[in-house]
């Protein structure tokens, strides 16, 4: 037991470290965001979906599955988290995004108490607050010495809540009905918001900027980094995933930083900090509690 525990929480600190690098390469690629999610769509899908093709033994059973009222909404989480995620990155500051993705595991909280009947604790709400006043000191945290709203800050916290929120609508739907075939949801909905960004930037554009970036993004970390975490979830509590998590919101602004640049300033570091450390204190009480027994 300790080894198999062991070895979730090894694969999800891989899949983190491994996922890093992720936004700074979204930005060396120089492409606007709807071509990046066009690129970023249509290599997720093509990967996951030959990985099912090659790894399910019952393809009729999982295409049902995924025509389910629970597959079709795993579909549009995925095209609506691979969407804002991009076009967050590109309109707005990375860390503020990233700081609004981290809250995935207090959405999850919420939704599963409003969804599934699973009774949200006191912690839940008080780490909400916590992070909420996080995100709006970085929101207010413009390139100026005083405090103002800083518009683009605001489009990437936006951006990374609704991210987060569709994040965490997929992980309670996939405990209310686990049969359902992950790895296929991934490629439709990758698809769907591959080919809308496609469509909106237009073929004759797909080719402008570092192409090379993006595919090292779609084709190579998104792909291995979510399966390692996906994979590390069945050995470990969920809260220890989301815990190691915590790692690209502090790394990844660190990486766009080094790679092109692009540093936080002091008010978004200091509500990051609120962000993150609300969620690792939060983290780790939840951590204490058993794993919510998955249903059927």
């Amino acid at each position: 037991m300790k080894r198999t525990a062991a070895y979730g929480l090894v694969l999800a600190g891989a899949g983190t470290l491994f996922l890093t690098p992720d936004a700074m390469l979204m930005r060396m690629s120089g492409m606007d965001g709807f071509q990046m999610v066009g690129w970023r769509g249509l290599l997720v899908s093509a990967v996951m979906a030959t990985a099912w093709l090659i790894t399910s033994r019952d393809r009729r059973g999982d295409l049902i599955e995924m025509g389910s009222g629970v597959g079709l909404g795993l579909i549009l989480c995925q095209f609506l988290n691979a969407t804002l995620f991009g076009v967050g990155v590109a309109l707005a500051p990375v860390a503020v995004v990233l700081f609004g993705v981290a809250t995935v595991p207090v959405f999850a909280a919420i939704l599963s108490w409003l969804l599934i009947g699973e009774r949200a604790r006191p912690a839940t709400w008080v780490a909400t607050v916590a992070v909420l006043l996080g995100i709006g000191i970085a929101v207010l945290g413009g390139e100026g010495s005083g405090v103002a709203l800083d518009p683009r800050a605001l489009i990437g916290a936006l951006m990374g809540l609704g991210v987060a929120l569709a994040l965490a609508l997929n992980f309670v739907m996939l405990r209310a009905r686990p049969r359902v075939p992950i790895m296929l949801v991934m490629a439709c909905g990758s698809c769907l918001a591959g080919l809308n960004g496609l469509a909106i930037t237009g073929p004759g554009a797909m080719l402008n900027g570092q192409v090379w970036a993006i595919v090292i993004t779609g084709a190579v970390i998104l792909p291995v980094s979510f399966f390692a975490l996906s994979l590390a979830s069945r050995h470990t509590h969920p809260a220890n995933v989301s815990l190691l998590m915590l790692m690209e919101t502090v790394l990844a602004p660190f990486w766009v930083w080094l790679g092109v640049g692009e540093r936080p300033t002091q008010m978004m570091m200091l509500g990051g900090g609120i962000v993150v450390g609300s969620l690792a204190v939060y983290l780790l009480v939840i951590r204490r509690w058993p794993a919510p027994r998955l249903p059927g």
